[in-house]
């Protein structure tokens, strides 16, 4: 094509930004399905976020080959190619239901004939679509990853409920056992109406002590003063004044005796 048609130019170009914008690109034989049957095909691909376009196989494969891509092998006979992408209300286009719906078709349409495909950049064969169309939805598979990373988060959040609860169920067995084998006994706990008893018991006691002593002192003092006043007037005192004029009378006596012996 040296002097290409301005019609041809712009068909390339479409074609160059279909591969360029599409996620997954599946090439198919339309061979023997009539007009009805295309646009039922066509439906079902923009439900599932696909377009379905039929282009003249070499200006596919001019517009594949300004983007280094080779797909000579499937540009056989009459081909139609269901272009992956976003759909109309923005969300992204999936290859696993665009899959699901071509083999969906193919199944109630033998004439369908899937030939294979691009997934990104990588190529897949007619084997591998059809693979494809086993795999999960995205919205399945998304609910299965949510589900995959809730699940550790719920087991963790069960065993942190269950660590206080089985402490305390060991802590009790423990109690229940006397505490730990080797650990000191524990000294026995009083109440408060207990302890204050006792020490007022205490206090009344060594109050007791305390009078009793003093009582002791005080008879003791008394008995010391009173058998000290009574024998300094009665043993010594007393008995000698009176034995004294007794001698002198005696001595009188004598004298006088005498001095009538000498008269």
């Amino acid at each position: 094509m040296d002097n290409p048609r301005p019609e041809k130019v712009a068909v390339v170009d479409e074609v160059r930004e279909q591969f360029a914008a599409a996620d997954a690109v599946v090439f198919t034989e339309y061979r023997g399905l009539t007009v009805r049957d295309l646009q039922d095909l066509r439906s079902s691909m923009r439900d599932a976020g696909g377009e379905y376009r039929i282009y003249k196989n070499t200006l596919v494969r001019r517009a594949a080959a300004e983007l280094d891509t080779d797909v000579s092998e499937w540009l056989l006979g009459p081909t139609a190619i269901a272009f992956v992408k976003d759909r109309a209300d923005g969300s992204p286009g999936d290859a696993v239901t665009v899959a699901k719906a071509l083999k969906a078709f193919a199944k109630a349409n033998p004439n369908l004939v899937v030939k294979g495909g691009l997934l990104g950049s990588a190529t897949i064969d007619a084997a591998g679509v059809l693979r494809l169309a086993e795999v999960p939805p995205r919205e399945e598979l998304l609910a299965r990853l949510a589900g995959g990373l809730a699940a550790p988060m719920r087991n963790m959040a069960g065993l942190l409920q269950a660590l206080p609860q089985k402490f305390a169920y060991a802590l009790q067995a423990l109690v229940e056992q006397g505490g730990a084998p080797g650990a000191p006994a524990a000294a026995p706990v009083e109440d408060d109406a207990g302890t204050g008893a006792a020490t007022e018991a205490d206090t009344s006691t060594e109050a007791e002590a305390e009078a009793d002593t003093s009582t002791e002192a005080d008879t003791s003092t008394e008995a010391d003063t009173s058998t000290d006043g009574g024998t300094e007037p009665e043993a010594g005192t007393a008995t000698e004044p009176e034995a004294e004029p007794e001698a002198e009378a005696d001595t009188a006596a004598d004298g006088e005796s005498g001095t009538d012996t000498g008269d």
